[in-house]
């Protein structure tokens, strides 16, 4: 169920909740997983499909004919594509990035792992994940599901988000503290 204990509530977390499940019924868990990992990969990369998720203004049928041949195209799961569907029937498909997030919450805990959120400059290799997921697995005693995020306004350095947890070692926020510490200096 969507509760604190897992991470997940309100809208995101309902439909994040009944898909897991939903597919752990039918014992598509890992088809669904992978599924939902290359859509939130391809809303990462696309302005143009972010806008056909958030748009009030085009139709519902028009959305879901969109997402449904965007869904074909990249052979993404009988189960998956009917999600979709009922997202934009129920006129959904806003939140689609943060159910995607809940969902990948859920199945990082189904596995016995936690999720971090990791946040950079500059989009971090295989290596530098691998590195990450080591270090903070060894930190958290658990094995950790790393979801790579870029914002350049970071300069350099992360900000690591697990939970609630928050550790922000960017340049950015480095530069802010040192802009307030000046303050007081005169």
């Amino acid at each position: 169920m969507a509760d604190e204990a897992t991470g997940v509530s309100g809208l995101a977390g309902r439909y994040a909740t009944a898909v897991f499940e939903l597919s752990r019924q039918e014992d598509s868990l890992d088809a669904v997983a992978a599924d939902l990992a290359a859509l939130g990969a391809m809303l990462d990369a696309s302005e143009d499909l972010r806008r056909l998720v958030r748009s009030p203004v085009i139709a519902r049928d028009d959305q879901g004919r969109a997402l449904a041949a965007v869904a074909e195209a990249a052979g993404l799961a009988p189960l998956t594509r009917k999600f979709l569907g009922l997202l934009a029937r129920n006129r959904r498909l806003f939140a689609l990035a943060d159910i995607i997030r809940d969902f990948e919450t859920l199945i990082a805990a189904h596995r016995g792992e936690v999720a971090a959120e990791v946040t950079s400059a500059v989009a971090l290799d295989d290596g530098q994940l691998a590195w990450l997921r080591t270090v903070l697995a060894a930190a958290l005693g658990r094995d950790v599901l790393v979801r790579p995020k870029v914002d350049s306004s970071l300069l350099g350095g992360l900000v690591v988000k697990i939970g609630s947890r928050m550790v922000d070692s960017s340049l950015k926020s480095k530069l802010q503290g040192l802009r307030l510490a000046m303050k007081g200096v005169g």
